[in-house]
């Protein structure tokens, strides 16, 4: 009784977190993380009846099926879901709390040939992104994502956002994140990396990079504010057209609204 309470649970939670599930006819027959998960609740329960070598043997039947590896030892809760899952790989001592989604290419693997506690430790509502690599002991807090790809084999702190190798928490700032997206506007530049929460080293200097300019562009304003008081005169339209100034997203030309520069044409052969 409990096991089919699971498995509509489990059903249950690949139509709210996959859009693409239609029925549950589907679901059931062309979803191998939900195969692998409810293959592997039997396995574990042999595994602790110290059947082990059958848990063992069912784990790896459903490996060749599926491409997804859990070790019968590990211990999952409810809710589990793997999208897609070729690759996934769940070591023995790993344990993973309710409602947590892992993508393909995951490993909870370890770091240590010693016996005991070698793998991580995942609370409730985890999100593992695809690639990601959770090495270790450690625990990933309530609520944690891991962004594609990353290597962690540090702790993370509830509802943080990990990204990189190695792993690291993103740290958040609005308030700059904002003033940096109203000056990307200004100028017709649309910033690279726009996802606030997987920034990479290119975004970041791009950011740093409008940072810059915008200080740089508050200081020559003040300086033309200046030279003006000074009884010199200067040539406002050309300051004007420099407002005005775009980035071409497509060549990266700079354009102004009556810009006399063309591009050389190519030759083409006659």
């Amino acid at each position: 009784m409990i096991m089919f309470k699971r498995l509509r649970e489990d059903i249950q939670c690949v139509f709210e977190r996959d859009p693409a599930a239609r029925t549950t006819l589907e679901v059931l027959t062309n979803y191998p993380g939900l195969h692998a998960v409810t293959v592997h609740r039997l396995a574990h329960w042999l595994w602790n009846a110290n059947l082990k070598w059958l848990a063992r043997q069912i784990s790896t039947t459903v490996r060749w099926f599926t491409g997804i590896e859990i070790h019968p030892g590990a211990v999952i809760g409810r809710r589990f879901f793997i999208d897609h899952g070729m690759g996934v790989v769940i070591g023995e001592t790993a344990q993973i709390g309710d409602g947590v989604t892992l993508y393909h290419g995951v490993t909870l693997g370890g770091t240590s040939w010693q016996k005991g506690k070698r793998h991580p430790t995942l609370a409730d509502n985890v999100v593992v992104g695809a690639g990601a690599q959770v090495l270790g002991p450690i625990l990933v807090g309530e609520s944690a994502r891991i962004g594609s790809n990353a290597v962690v084999v540090t702790a993370v702190p509830e509802g943080a956002t990990v990204v990189g190798i190695p792993g690291r928490v993103v740290q958040k700032m609005p308030d700059v994140d904002d003033k940096r997206n109203k000056f990307a506007k200004k100028i017709g530049f649309d910033a690279y990396g726009s996802t606030k929460d997987m920034p990479d080293p290119v975004a970041h200097a791009f950011n740093s990079m409008l940072d810059h300019i915008e200080v740089m562009d508050k200081q020559m304003k003040s300086m033309c504010e200046a030279i003006k008081i000074l009884g010199v005169e200067l040539d406002d339209d050309l300051v004007d057209k420099l407002k005005h100034c775009k980035i071409n997203p497509i060549d990266g030309e700079i354009k102004t609204p009556d810009s006399s520069i063309e591009k050389p044409q190519k030759e083409t052969d006659q």
